[in-house]
């Protein structure tokens, strides 16, 4: 009987993407039948025209799960200690019966994949008698990050998060300053607003404890091992870290292909793409002269860090893709289509698809990982702007691994106009460190496709884990 993996993911944006090209890839290395599950709400914006009802593209196959909240959560009046239970008890119940409706139709699942915030769905394996890995979506580094804060260090940590300069030294890694740590890591007040999320990375922990001491703990990292090296060998007690990635398509490599035609159908993106002729206006551009623009899925850019780059979109002579969702827009939309002359400003686009097309040069970016690794295989070097979570992590790593410049923000968390325009000088000019930059940007592309190419570190892993669960039968 092949293999069947059952891939479940929370409903956003930076953990749909990882966790879909994650099916495709095992469809592909291992011939496997893959099913893919998120909330209700997060089916309905993949799916708007099928309702609540099972997909299936060719290649994966959709079912998704009720958690409590088919019409979605507010995430800036929503109570989330009320969301993460209500999740963590409807979503074990409508997923169990998922489990047992695909043993009744003669698609038994073999496997349970889950990623981030969902630890509630190992307990669903376990009671089916499923094995079951996590899939880590952030840099290994960063699970070396929580893993030893929640096994001795979180008092450090906390004693010192009134300093940001003060360097805290983890087990297996360099120093790092708590400014550059996770920024979940730095909740103390049980009345935080993001208390609940810390405790889901808790629980994920907790579990991982009672695996480890079952010896049957086992995390897919998106990442690979030259990359992370030292991080994956950083400590993680028992647990088995399996660099995997960076899990991405390869535009190049699937072009033509069954998997190729199911990513065009997969309805991947939770906002509705920009019917503006974005690829069509970058072909327009001479090579490497873009500067591309977008903080991500979540994160809601303020006033003055929109007015400060208006700014330098007025001082600027470069060209520029922008994204800027309508919700961020308010009483600036008219301002953004006035100044778009030099550029564009789309609502949401196909990011890879931008990443790899020879006109962009730059991107400036909130360093989510998705972001990061998206840039690092297609060779752009990026001008980095974390806001929160593991982004300010990855901003450091970046420019550890010199692919990017990291830019310095004010007092308020602002990267003002005049230090956007040095970075992307640096990054972009002729200078010995912009030369520096875009080199070893072309080298981490040259690396990450080598791993995930046949017979490379990451896909002889992927390989390897399939293996594994196969002779669990």
């Amino acid at each position: 009987m092949e293999p069947h993996f059952l891939v479940v993911t929370y409903a956003a944006q930076g953990h749909v993407n990882p966790a879909l090209q994650l099916c495709r890839r095992l469809a592909r290395v291992a011939g496997a039948r893959v099913t893919f599950s998120t909330s209700i709400s997060g089916h309905r914006r993949m799916f708007p025209s099928s309702a609540d009802q099972e997909v299936d593209d060719g290649v994966v196959c959709y079912v998704p799960y009720s958690d409590g909240f088919d019409g979605g959560f507010d995430r800036e009046t929503g109570d989330r200690d009320e969301f993460r239970l209500r999740v963590k008890s409807v979503g074990t119940r409508t997923l169990a019966a998922i489990v047992r409706s695909l043993q009744e139709r003669g698609r038994p699942v073999t496997c349970i994949i889950q990623t981030l915030l969902l630890p509630w769905v190992v307990d669903v394996a376990r009671d089916h008698g499923i094995p079951s890995a996590h899939y880590w979506i952030q840099p290994a580094t960063v699970f070396a990050m929580y893993y030893h804060y929640f096994h001795g260090y979180d008092g450090l940590i906390a004693s010192h998060g009134h300093d940001p300069q003060f360097e805290v030294s983890l087990p297996g890694l360099p120093p790092v300053k708590i400014c550059d740590l996770p920024s979940f890591l730095g909740i103390t007040r049980p009345d935080d607003p993001y208390a609940a999320v810390i405790d889901m990375f808790r629980e994920t922990f907790d579990v991982l404890d009672r695996e480890e001491a079952s010896s049957t703990a086992r995390v897919l990292v998106n990442t690979f091992e030259e990359l992370e090296g030292d991080a994956l060998a950083a400590g993680a007690g028992q647990v088995k870290l399996i660099p995997i990635g960076p899990m991405l398509p390869s535009p190049l490599r699937l072009e033509g292909t069954k998997e190729a035609k199911g990513m065009a159908s997969a309805g991947a993106d939770l906002f509705k793409p920009d019917e503006k002729n974005y690829m069509e206006w970058l072909d327009s551009k001479p090579e490497k002269s873009v500067v591309y623009v977008s903080f991500g899925s979540l994160a809601v850019m303020k006033k003055r860090q929109a007015e400060e780059i208006l700014r330098w979109l007025k001082e600027s002579r470069k060209p520029y893709l922008w994204v800027v969702r309508k919700e961020n827009r308010g009483e600036l939309g008219d301002k953004l289509e006035e100044e778009g002359e030099g550029g564009m400003v789309v609502e949401w686009c196909s990011q890879v698809r931008v990443l790899s097309h020879p006109a962009v040069g730059c991107f400036v970016t909130h360093c989510g990982w998705n972001s990061t690794v998206e840039s690092m295989v297609c060779g752009v070097p990026v001008v980095a702007v974390p806001q929160w979570s593991d982004q300010v992590t990855n901003a450091m790593l970046a420019e550890l691994w010199g692919m990017g410049v990291r830019g310095d923000l004010d007092g308020e968390g602002i990267l003002q106009g005049a230090e956007l325009c040095r970075c992307l000088e640096t990054a972009m000019g002729e200078g010995e460190r912009g030369k520096e930059v875009r080199k070893r940007a072309e080298m981490w592309k040259e690396k990450a496709r080598e791993a995930v190419g046949e017979g490379g570190s990451s896909d002889r892993n992927l390989r390897a884990f399939v293996e594994e669960i196969a002779s669990l039968k």
